[in-house]
């Protein structure tokens, strides 16, 4: 069993050059970080068993990076796209490191050898063997650059699994499509993100029903959106476009098995949904939100917010019950560096956060004009005062990168207080709806109590 994934890569021709002239110099970008690594592994093959599973077509490996500067040069497509970087991976124990790299050679040759130079290194370090490919954005050919599309990603996954059963290898019959990594990887340790948040609730939404139209109540008064027609249920929370397939969250969660499920827990009666704030909030924060007002106090609206997901005050027992604040909790370590970056930095409302940024945004951007000065210092400066400039250049540097991570952060800040607001407001919403059904509730039992008396 196999599964492959491709995706393009960022960046700028000087990046490759600054990386093939000094490699232990450059410092790539995360989006090209990956695509460097691979021709690392190339210089120093800790991951491939002495470089032996580390391959080239149509370049050789040692020298592939610069034989992909010179086509793009030669066709003069140095922007856009850069390169094509993916992976084939396989199932655990499955498949030798020999047949590995000998399957992955065969399917980059099929998809990409006739135009394409490309990299395939074999990685050995992980628990499941799995082959990387990079290769140029522009053909060698013709100079036509790369275009991964619906019919190519089909046509990828068709060639694996071909190869798959030519060598014995099982194939995944009903593919779907993979999480994103770090999704993957938050399911994977358990963290409360959408999916695992709403199998919970889904949990107890089964056990605390006794008939489905409770269960649909009791995930209607949780704020999820359901659908319970046809063979294949849905449901989701308003801060989402599409609906999410019940059999997804979990293969056995049918409508058939979904009914036979229900009342676990409720000998005695339907469970109700209860959502509720926080009781340890202090008064001064009490007042730091208002429904459906934007908050313009965003440090006070952060404070709020981790009082409400339980974070303040360390030490306490309080568990969100809203499924919105549940899967906030997976942001936690973010949510806990902006406030300390508001807070280091006197920023106590979004004015203060604009002026934050344009400062910065300021003194960036006349970096940047100075750094350009102190390379153009480095071309007329004599060998001995090079060293010196070039010192100078990284102090520069450092700054400017500090710089960008500020202006990030207020960004970030920014669309965080408008996403609580709206998180809140969906809160309060439901809290209201709830108040209201039970509200109505005994007028509803009188009128059924008052019909055989007619």
């Amino acid at each position: 069993m196999a599964t492959t994934s491709l995706w393009h890569i960022k960046g700028r021709l000087k990046d490759l050059i600054d990386y093939v002239e000094n490699p232990e110099k450059t410092m790539p970008n995360e989006d090209m970080q990956d695509f460097f690594d691979v021709f690392s592994y190339v210089k120093n093959p800790l991951k491939t068993n002495e470089g032996e599973y580390v391959s080239a077509i149509n370049a050789l490996k040692e020298t592939a990076l610069q034989q992909m500067i010179l086509t793009k040069k030669q066709y003069q497509k140095t922007g856009g796209y850069i390169a094509w970087h993916g992976y084939q991976s396989f199932k655990p124990d499955e498949v030798t490191p020999e047949h590995c790299h000998e399957i992955g050679l065969k399917l980059a040759g099929e998809m990409w050898g006739d135009k394409y130079q490309i990299i395939v290194a074999t990685h050995l370090d992980k628990g499941h063997l799995h082959n990387h490919f990079c290769f140029n954005s522009v053909s060698f050919i013709d100079g036509q650059k790369y275009n991964y599309s619906k019919s190519e990603q089909k046509r990828l996954r068709e060639a694996s699994d071909r190869l798959c059963r030519e060598y014995g290898l099982s194939v995944i019959e009903n593919p779907k499509k993979a999480p994103s990594r770090p999704l993957y990887l938050d399911e994977k340790n358990g963290k409360p993100t959408r999916y695992n948040v709403y199998r919970e609730d889904l949990r107890e939404a089964i056990n605390g029903s006794r008939d489905l139209q409770h269960m649909m109540k009791y995930l209607a008064d949780k704020g999820y959106e359901v659908d319970f027609s046809g063979s294949h249920w849905k449901m989701k929370l308003p801060k989402y476009k599409h609906f999410t397939r019940l059999d997804t969250l979990d293969e056995r969660l049918t409508p058939n098995f979904i009914q036979s499920c229900l009342g676990g827990a409720s000998r005695y009666g339907n469970y109700k949904a209860k959502i509720s704030y926080s009781p340890h909030m202090p008064e001064q924060y009490k007042n730091a939100w208002k429904p459906h007002q934007k908050t313009t106090g965003i440090l006070a609206l952060y404070y709020y917010w981790c009082y409400q997901l339980g974070i303040f005050p360390k030490g306490t027992d309080y568990k969100p019950t809203s499924p919105l604040m549940k899967e906030e909790l997976r942001k936690l370590d973010e949510i806990t560096t902006q406030v300390r970056y508001m807070s280091k930095h006197n920023i106590s409302t979004l004015s203060d956060l604009h002026a934050d940024r344009e400062k910065n945004q300021t003194e960036m951007n006349k970096l940047i004009d100075y750094r350009q000065h102190v390379r153009n210092k480095v071309r007329r400066a004599t060998p001995a005062e090079k060293e010196k400039i070039r010192e100078e250049k990284r102090c520069v540097t450092e700054r400017i990168t500090e710089l960008r991570k500020r202006l990030k952060y207020a960004d970030r800040i920014e669309k965080r207080s408008a996403h609580i607001d709206d998180c809140l407001n969906q809160i309060y919403d439901t809290i209201e709806n709830q108040r209201s059904n039970r509200q109505k509730q005994p007028v509803k039992t009188a009128r059924r109590r008052e019909e055989p008396l007619r």
